[in-house]
């Protein structure tokens, strides 16, 4: 398979502040490629860095096989999509999605009739006579991926570009966006904080923390299988167990994590399943989400594990209040031992 963008050593520094620390990755040709991250892990640098807006200070970054570093923004068969849409104002939408033809002296018969071929490609088919301002946040957003897409880039980047919107439409926008880049076909490469939003639209995913990468892989690998324990607590929720917890608890050999979707709890009387690990602990939070309930339990020697339960249609599947004394428990199978040094085994 063609490699679309490869990172080889690449390091950005600021002065002192290390914004991205010798890391290397490969997103394949038509791969949809998230970068996830908290706020500063180097994330929107490594995309900054894809599209030419800024310049490595060491390493080395090819798109499509061609060397980057040096090559202009304008030079570059990227596009981006930004979370503000960055969309001219005083433009219709033909004119906005047309701007990059008009640019390059395309007439305007032939950029007004392909920019409506991109308007029909996002659902937004007849908008072209109206102003940003007369469009919602999704509407201009789509308005933003077709200008990014009028000239069929081999990759498009996108930085955050749901994050201004609301939830119901970032879901919807989520669903949509995934399979805009199935039909069209085009490297998607993807920059978000949200972990759901990545888990849920990336073909592999890069997860980022303080400059460098802490694991890559299909979001099935991340959520199942965290190589460290910034993995397994960014990307969703998990119970960390130092070495010594893990060993005591589970028998483990090293530090483990545990999805709390994973565990179960029982009251006093009632009987774990054959073969489970189980421990007794105080519940000290219980926080109702509808579908499920989140407890927080407090064990004996005072390690603190979050269990969530699935609520069956009759109520709730455990009825426990704070303070009450139950039993935690769940197959050692389903925890996961994390090597000391942080890799996953």
């Amino acid at each position: 398979m063609t490699v679309a963008v490869r990172f080889e050593r690449v390091s950005r520094h600021f002065g002192d502040v290390r914004a991205v620390d010798d890391v290397s990755f490969e997103v394949q040709d038509g791969e949809f490629f998230a970068m996830l991250g908290p706020s500063g892990s180097g994330k929107t640098t490594s995309l900054r860095l894809i599209a030419g807006f800024d310049q490595p200070t060491s390493g080395h970054i090819e798109i499509h096989g061609s060397t980057a570093e040096g090559v202009p923004p304008y030079d570059r068969d990227v596009n981006t999509v930004f979370q503000d849409y960055a969309l001219f104002p005083h433009m219709n939408v033909i004119d906005n999605v047309s701007y990059s033809l008009m640019v390059r002296g395309v007439d305007k018969a032939e950029r007004h009739r392909r920019a409506e071929d991109m308007l029909a490609l996002v659902k937004l088919g007849g908008y072209g006579s109206r102003k940003p301002a007369a469009l919602s946040g999704g509407q201009r957003q789509r308005v933003a991926l077709a200008r990014a897409l009028i000239n069929r880039p081999k990759v498009l980047l996108l930085d955050e570009p749901l994050g201004a919107l609301d939830l119901k439409l970032r879901e919807e926008m989520q669903v949509e966006l995934k399979a805009l880049q199935r039909q069209v076909g085009i490297t998607f490469v993807f920059v978000t904080h949200d972990q759901a939003e990545a888990l849920s639209m990336s073909d592999r995913l890069a997860v980022f923390n303080e400059g460098r990468i802490e694991q890559i892989g299909t979001p099935e690998d991340i959520y199942a299988r965290p190589s460290t324990p910034f993995v397994a607590q960014f990307v969703g929720t998990s119970n960390v167990l130092d070495a010594e917890s893990a060993r005591r608890l589970a028998g483990l050999d090293g530090p483990g994590s545990i999805r709390p979707e994973r565990m179960g709890l029982i009251l006093p009387g009632e009987t774990p399943p054959a073969g489970a690990i189980n421990v007794s602990g105080t519940i000290e939070d219980h926080q109702y989400h509808g579908a499920s309930s989140r407890y927080q339990v407090r064990l004996e020697d005072r390690t603190s594990m979050v269990v969530v339960v699935g609520n069956t249609a009759a109520g709730e599947a455990v009825q426990a209040d704070v303070g009450q004394a139950v039993t935690v428990f769940w197959r050692k199978e389903d925890m996961h031992r994390l090597s000391n040094d942080g890799a996953a085994e």
